[in-house]
């Protein structure tokens, strides 16, 4: 992050456009909200929504909210059983649609996270990371971001995380724009959609 610029959008542009975005799409979706929580509760039981630990800005772990998609069903020793007998149809649907990811937008509100940054991956993936691919952590995390756009299943893991960094290092508001673009035309068109995440 040299320029200036950039600088100045992150510090007093990028935060404020953040929450109050995040806040109207909450509020436009508010009935989709209501809908898929009552057919989570009915469909895969309580909780209706999976919280779990992510690193955000600066490494610093915060609660990332989503739709839960799996079932809690476990083998005769009281082991949860495979990620992929527990995701039901209904689960699949709703991480093929992205509308597990909603509760995100209130880690937006919060704070914890931006519209667009690097994706918030697991804490256990913090020691593994080399000096470059710590750098994503110089951002708010993303609901999507460049690496999302660019082709996400398709591209290595290295890869992603050199998108991210040049997402770092390049953030500017006609970028974020592009990416909220790229990423709504992706979501309808349910290209490249991942579960991993």
């Amino acid at each position: 992050m040299n320029s200036s610029k950039h600088g100045i959008y992150l510090r007093h542009i990028k935060r404020p456009m953040d929450f109050l975005l995040s806040l109207l799409a909450i509020i436009l979706l508010s009935p989709v909200f209501v809908i898929v929580a009552i057919l989570v509760r009915i469909k895969l039981g309580s909780p209706v929504l999976f919280k779990q630990d992510r690193p955000g800005l600066n490494g610093r772990v915060f609660t990332m909210y989503k739709f839960r998609t799996m079932t809690d069903k476990k083998d005769e020793n009281g082991d949860l059983l495979p990620d992929d007998i527990r995701l039901t149809k209904f689960g699949r649907f709703l991480r093929s649609t992205s509308l597990d990811e909603l509760p995100e937008l209130f880690n937006i509100v919060k704070g914890d996270m931006s519209i667009i940054g690097p994706r918030p991956l697991l804490v256990q993936y913090l020691p593994l990371y080399n000096e470059h691919q710590k750098r994503r952590h110089e951002v708010r995390p993303g609901l999507s971001g460049l690496a999302q756009v660019s082709g996400r299943n398709a591209i290595s893991w290295e890869e992603k995380f050199d998108l991210d960094v040049h997402y770092v290092d390049n953030v500017s508001f006609i970028g974020d724009w592009k990416i909220i673009f790229l990423t709504i035309k992706k979501v309808f068109i349910r290209e490249g959609i991942s579960s991993n995440s």
